[in-house]
């Protein structure tokens, strides 16, 4: 028609779920276009817009500039179509899914306007635990299938009551499409159960008047169950320990921000993740006395997190203390979601239970997040994060990565993006197995992504994830550090990079434990530029548990007197009978392993009784010292250049002998290894020619390691990286792989 245009735009992004088709609506109209938009079944938005082509032109630019707060318009592709004269715009239901090309939005945090809503005696949804909107609430964690509506997720248990059914038909209320939408009359229910019956009463109040009572509470949340308890009273969080056998990995906390100071410190910085919508749990410098001591022991940290659904914030409002928050499972299994098996389960750990009879499709835990080197990093990415894809140009070809042992992550990628999942946790166990399994399908669900014909794996042979990849398809082994160099490398889109590789444990090209490398990256090809020097690991594995072990060995190789790793003497002749004879000792370069023995030589940490314990002991130690500065030494080894870890160890042996105080000890070996690895990585990067030097690795996230490697690299005038995007540690390795194995593998 004369003096019309008419356009069709496929709009990609994170667009369902986030009240975009509404933002659609009142864009149209305040511009007088005619039209129509729905969800497609990719996840993805189809809009017609026909009007003035001025109007029009506007209108495009307003998609992109005025979008809702948690929209991510990746793209739009506009064709011209012929004007038809039509006289209104639409929001027609849901298109059947298609190619995959949009992405879902994760769980955010309760917005402002609904926990008004929440205070307001006058609204209908006051104090009502579950109230959401467009811009909050839960996503990943009650959505089955696309497109993005009530039948696909958790809701559609839930039939709308009439002023529900009212809110959700509105295009001009921010309720509308709220696939979540749930109030009092028509919505999920809580219940609070003790001693195995279902009391009567307030759900929420009876649950303070047990955590005031010092009870332990198992609360149902978004994406799982946390175990909670009054974090200021000792008996109450050592009887948590007792029951959970976690003796001494740190609780989380959470609390109000009024709350916050009293026991930690924040920064700016700090402060803006902790209040962000993804709320994770932040790593904070801890004041000492305010919390109980079993709360984070032997630690200078603590992991906090503000409340992030109404059913906190109606908790904690009634509580003068902030509570343990810890997710409600025992070591290394996921997270307890069914009411049957929570009750079951839990039933000799806790002494109530706050639930509610709304199911939770995928599990997913709390996200950690922590400042190192001046910059925000993962910990662990879950909550508030997936399923939000990362972009990557990988190539054409979707690829699949299933990580390695320990924290596992697996990661899919196709159309550009890849999609990390939820943290999984250790495979060795039969249920974390299954969830791996059901988390996969899920994800491949959302995605609409086929399963992938080459399927990325550690290069270890027997773990689980091995094993399974060469189930799932052609698996392609990638080395354990090149992994985690090249997703340094894709994460910040250089094709050239010399990585530190810092962590526990990767199986080696050559068969023994790597852990200590530098590497040398170009597009797929890597080389082992250097490393630690290798020492024997005296009973394998069991030296992980016990640090003193790792500390008789490097006592020994410098020829000192080993009764000083802390062992007793039986320990120690079985120690020198597998040295001697080769016994399960097999040689490492760990970093991981350098630092727990310096901590069990230390006395800062005998046993590990969760992952990366020593070494966090050790950190905590450092923090009230300071470095003595002490000539590094390097040496050749197996044709590569190593920074010589025995003879540091034998002059931290001599500083202590000279009077040096622990506390300087510990910060000594922590710079020591630090500047040691970077001083290989600058070696290499002058011999390459390479700009870029990056440091990750599960030791990465130790802020003293990663600040002086950061300033050595930068001293040198290079580049310095370190991730943002994924974890540097483990649950960060499928993003290398799948990096790693769109060069080829290896």
């Amino acid at each position: 028609m004369k003096g019309r245009v008419r356009k069709r735009i496929h709009v990609r992004g994170t667009v369902q779920g986030v009240g975009f088709r509404p933002f659609v609506y009142r864009t149209a109209a305040a511009h007088a276009l005619s039209g129509f938009v729905r969800n497609l079944g990719d996840a993805g938005v189809e809009i017609e817009v026909e009007g003035d082509p001025a109007a029009v032109e506007r209108f495009l630019v307003a998609l992109r500039t005025e979008a809702p707060p948690l929209a991510v318009v990746e793209s739009l592709h506009v064709d011209d179509l012929f004007p038809d004269g039509s006289g209104e715009f639409r929001i027609l239901p849901s298109a059947e899914r298609e190619g995959g090309s949009g992405s879902l939005p994760p769980d955010v945090a309760t917005c402002g306007p609904c926990l008004r809503d929440l205070a307001n005696p006058g609204s209908r949804y006051h104090g009502y635990w579950a109230t959401s909107c467009t811009d909050c609430g839960p996503r990943f964690t009650v959505v089955e299938g696309l497109p993005y509506d009530r039948p696909q997720t958790a809701f559609r248990d839930f039939p709308m009551c009439p002023d529900c059914a009212r809110e959700y038909t509105d295009p001009l209320n921010r309720r509308y499409h709220a696939q979540t939408i749930a109030c009092p009359a028509c919505g999920p229910k809580l219940r609070f159960v003790e001693g195995g019956t279902p009391r009567e009463g307030n759900p929420i109040e009876l649950a303070q008047e047990a955590l005031r009572a010092g009870g332990i509470v198992a609360i149902k949340g978004w994406g799982g169950t946390h175990l909670a308890c009054d974090a200021t009273r000792e008996e109450a969080v050592s009887e948590l320990r007792r029951r959970l056998s976690r003796p001494g990995q740190p609780f989380a906390v959470m609390a109000r921000e009024d709350q916050v100071d009293l026991f930690a410190s924040p920064s700016r910085e700090e402060w803006a993740l902790l209040r962000s919508p993804r709320r994770p749990i932040v790593v904070l410098p801890l004041r000492e006395g305010a919390l109980a001591p079993s709360v984070a022991p032997g630690l200078h940290t603590v992991g906090a997190m503000l409340p992030y659904t109404g059913l906190h914030h109606l908790l904690l409002a009634g509580l003068p203390f902030p509570l343990v928050m810890t997710s409600a499972n025992f070591p290394g299994r996921p997270m307890l979601v069914e009411d049957r098996r929570i009750l079951e389960e839990l039933s000799g750990v806790t002494d109530a239970f706050l639930l509610h009879n709304r199911r939770i499709v995928a599990r997913c835990d709390d996200s950690v997040v922590r400042v190192s080197a001046g910059v925000p990093t993962f910990l662990r990415r879950s909550r508030g994060w997936v399923p939000e894809p990362i972009p990557a140009d990988l190539g054409e070809e979707p690829l699949l990565a299933l990580g390695g042992d320990l924290n596992v992550a697996f990661g899919l990628y196709a159309h550009g993006r890849v999609y990390l999942s939820q943290h999984i946790g250790n495979t060795e166990h039969v249920e974390t197995w299954e969830f791996l399994r059901e988390a996969l399908d899920h994800l491949l669900r959302l995605t609409g992504i086929p399963l992938p014909r080459r399927v990325a794996c550690d290069l270890h042979p027997r773990f689980p994830t091995s094993l399974l990849a060469r189930e799932l398809g052609e698996a392609v082994p990638v080395q354990h550090h090149v992994a985690h160099v090249a997703g340094l490398a894709a994460e910040h889109g250089v094709e050239a990079l010399v990585g530190i590789a810092a962590d526990g444990y990767g199986y080696g090209e050559d068969g023994t434990a790597w852990g200590g490398e530098v590497i040398v990256w170009k597009r797929g090809a890597w080389e082992r530029a250097g490393s630690l020097a290798s020492i024997p690991l005296p009973g394998g594995d069991l030296a992980t548990l016990r640090p003193g072990r790792t500390a008789a060995s490097y006592l020994l190789a410098a020829g000192l007197d080993p009764r000083g790793s802390g062992l007793g003497e039986d320990e120690l002749r079985a120690v020198r009978f597998q040295i001697e004879r080769g016994v399960n000792c097999p040689a490492t370069t760990s970093a991981g392993r350098f630092l727990d023995a310096v901590a069990a030589w230390l006395g800062v940490s005998q046993a590990r009784t969760y992952e990366g314990e020593p070494a966090m002991r050790l950190e905590a130690a450092a923090a009230r010292g300071s470095p003595i500065p002490v000539d590094l030494p390097f040496r050749e080894e197996g044709g590569r250049r190593v920074l010589d870890t025995v003879a540091l160890f034998r002059k931290l042996v001599e500083l202590r002998e000279g009077g040096a105080k622990e506390a300087d000890l510990a910060a000594t070996a922590q710079v020591g290894l630090a500047q040691g690895l970077a001083g290989l990585a600058l070696e290499a990067a002058r011999r390459e020619g390479t700009e870029a030097v990056g440091l990750t690795g599960g030791v990465a996230v130790n802020d003293a390691i990663a600040s002086a490697v950061r300033d050595a690299v930068e001293g040198a005038g290079l580049r310095f990286l370190s991730h943002r995007l994924v974890p540097p540690g483990d649950g960060g390795l499928a993003f290398g792989q799948l990096a790693q194995a769109a060069h080829g593998g290896g």
